[in-house]
């Protein structure tokens, strides 16, 4: 990559690209989906495809004001908005906004759209929500001290944050053989840069080590109180290792 390339840039339209491909992660939910919300039967993804344990949230998302950080696409903070929480939704892509925003006026829901980098909150103030939910997406952001910071700083005390992300591992792999041939060929140190499809328009993606995701974490301030892993992945990397790992951590009360 070149000297001066601009991931957030690139990875803005690189994800707008993806919404008008049909990525799976940037389809809408349905209205049928928003109402059985409304009438509390809910569940949302944060890495793969399995649920989020309820006991992970508030007992009532009745007024919690909660940020979707990254959580474009018109699927997860929908959602929570039917559910009752108050929802402010945090991307760097413009066209994943609007797949919200789309539900939200199909549906009558109240949701706040921003479009910005994940490392950068400044817009909103200190203790602004109770609750940040950030699904699979930080491997996009090519550093993460300054997210979790962020995330830290404007939650309340006693708030927490969800966060998924990917296994660091599985960036071992040589990817052309991977994606194209289904072989595993060790070829990669961690942390790696993932770019090989940069000149294609894709998403580049960074690693990101174990001590920056669960150690970054803990520098910032949070207490992790629960960890999760998956490995539903279609990918032959998700056959013999969790794919996906998520934490709930809180910032402790003052």
């Amino acid at each position: 990559m070149a000297p001066d390339f601009d991931p957030v840039a690139h990875n803005r339209d690189a994800w707008d690209k993806l919404v008008a491909d049909g990525n799976e992660w940037t389809q809408p939910v349905s209205s049928e989906v928003i109402e059985r919300a409304r009438q509390g039967e809910w569940s949302v993804v944060l890495v793969g495809y399995n649920p989020v344990p309820k006991e992970w949230f508030p007992a009532d998302l009745g007024d919690v004001d909660l940020l979707a950080l990254a959580s474009g696409g018109g699927q997860q903070a929908p959602v929570l908005a039917a559910a009752g929480a108050n929802v402010t939704i945090f991307d760097n892509s413009p066209a994943q906004l609007a797949q919200d925003r789309a539900v939200a006026n199909r549906d009558g829901l109240d949701l706040r759209t921003d479009q910005g980098d994940m490392r950068d909150l400044s817009r909103y103030s200190d203790s602004s929500f109770d609750l940040v939910f950030h699904p699979v997406s930080n491997l996009f952001c090519p550093e993460l001290r300054p997210v979790w910071h962020e995330c830290h700083r404007v939650l309340r005390p006693g708030g927490s944050l969800l966060a998924g992300f990917l296994n660091p591992d599985v960036f071992i792999f040589d990817f052309e053989a991977e994606n194209e041939r289904g072989e595993l060929i060790v070829a990669n140190t961690i942390p790696v840069t993932y770019s090989v499809g940069v000149a294609k328009g894709e998403p580049v993606e960074y690693s990101h080590t174990m001590t920056e995701q669960i150690g970054g974490q803990l520098e910032a301030g949070f207490v992790i109180t629960h960890f999760a892993e998956a490995r539903d992945h279609p990918s032959p990397t998700g056959k013999y290792m969790p794919y996906y790992y998520a934490t709930r951590a809180i910032k402790p009360l003052d």
